[in-house]
């Protein structure tokens, strides 16, 4: 089995070739970081008309490294949601042009989901596993019990845990992408320095919460007057990257109570999404894994982020079990992986 997928819900155009044992034939990514970074964040419009511009020549490439033709597809999946729309639709659309002209399956993938089945493709990790979602977009924790089978435990109730990483990078004039920016200057910087807040710390239940921390990040920041430093920014990136993955944890330990209760023989748990490559949250949850008993199961950090193996793999997931589409799926800007979990109070399309 050979699955065609392809990315475009936020700021990658994406397109690679998986076979249905892992093997990944070919994964292409065109960044649009030059394009957004004056803006210090993702300009939905720019976003999609990147992709436009860009998505024919990605699929060729990766088709051509993949050393294959359509003929040789067995199924072409595209990320139907959740993200940008206008991005989503790019790539939906040349699936289903692909799926129609090489009379082959369509799978329209959850994007989420793409990052949640990742470490079955990877590591080949048995159902049920643990699984921290973590992303520009999304901060979740799940039991992941099937293919479309979630069971959300937590939720950010107001922002992402990347988009507090961007939102910091841009008060401390860090650069775009904010993640890798806020980690490059914490490795130079004092964690101790500055005393911020670790939202929902203590509370029952497992969600998060990082607008609190934003708020206390730039008044950190009024608080060192007119003249900053660059130690100064990156003694507060270090503090600011010490209170999020603080909270992080805080919430993960609640919910492995949780799983540990309700399934007892789960023994894994997954870290996904593009936060995922945070060496710092990694080392972090390395320790909580082994302390608790788990085995903490992370993909490769160029599948943490947005790319098109993780949603081809989801397609071959999804193809196993006859679980296609017609040419008429609609694409979604808002799709949960649990949709009968209770919308977060100030999340959003977030929960």
């Amino acid at each position: 089995m050979i699955v065609l997928g392809l990315e475009s819900s936020c700021d990658e155009t994406a397109a690679a070739v998986v076979t249905a044992d892992g093997t990944i034939l070919s994964n292409v990514v065109l960044s649009q970081v030059e394009e957004h970074a004056p803006f210090g964040g993702v300009v939905p419009e720019i976003a999609a008309r990147a992709h436009i511009t860009q998505m024919d020549r990605l699929v060729d490439q990766a088709m051509r490294e993949a050393n294959i033709t359509f003929s040789d597809l067995d199924g072409v999946a595209a990320t139907a949601g959740p993200g940008l729309i206008g991005g989503v639709l790019v790539g939906l659309m040349t699936a289903k042009a692909i799926a129609t002209v090489a009379d082959i399956p369509l799978i329209g993938v959850n994007h989420l989901e793409g990052h949640a089945l990742t470490v079955r493709m990877t590591d080949g990790i048995t159902f049920p596993y643990l699984l921290l979602l973590v992303s520009g977009g999304h901060s979740q924790i799940l039991v992941v019990e099937g293919v479309g089978k979630f069971r959300r435990l937590g939720t950010t109730i107001d922002d992402a845990v990347g988009e507090a990483f961007d939102k910091t990078a841009k008060m401390l004039g860090l650069g775009f992408p904010g993640g890798p920016a806020v980690e490059k200057a914490a490795a130079k910087g004092d964690a101790d320095r500055f005393s911020l807040p670790r939202p929902m710390s203590g509370r029952p239940g497992c969600d998060f919460s990082f607008s609190g921390l934003k708020t206390a990040v730039r008044q950190a920041l009024e608080n060192l007057g007119d003249t900053v430093t660059e130690q100064d920014k990156c003694d507060l990136a270090a503090s600011f990257q010490k209170a999020a993955v603080d909270s992080l944890l805080n919430r993960l330990k609640q919910a492995l109570k949780t799983y540990r209760d309700e399934y007892p023989d789960g023994t894994s748990l997954v870290i996904a999404g593009g936060v995922a490559a945070n060496r710092y949250l990694r080392e972090k949850l390395d320790e909580l894994s082994h302390k608790k008993g788990y085995t903490l199961v992370v993909p490769p950090p160029k599948l943490c982020t947005d790319n098109g193996a993780m949603i081809a793999w989801a397609g071959i997931e999804r193809l196993r079990l006859g679980l296609t589409d017609e040419l008429d799926l609609a694409a979604k800007a808002r799709w949960p992986l649990d949709p009968d979990a209770e919308p977060a109070p100030f999340a959003g399309y977030k929960a």
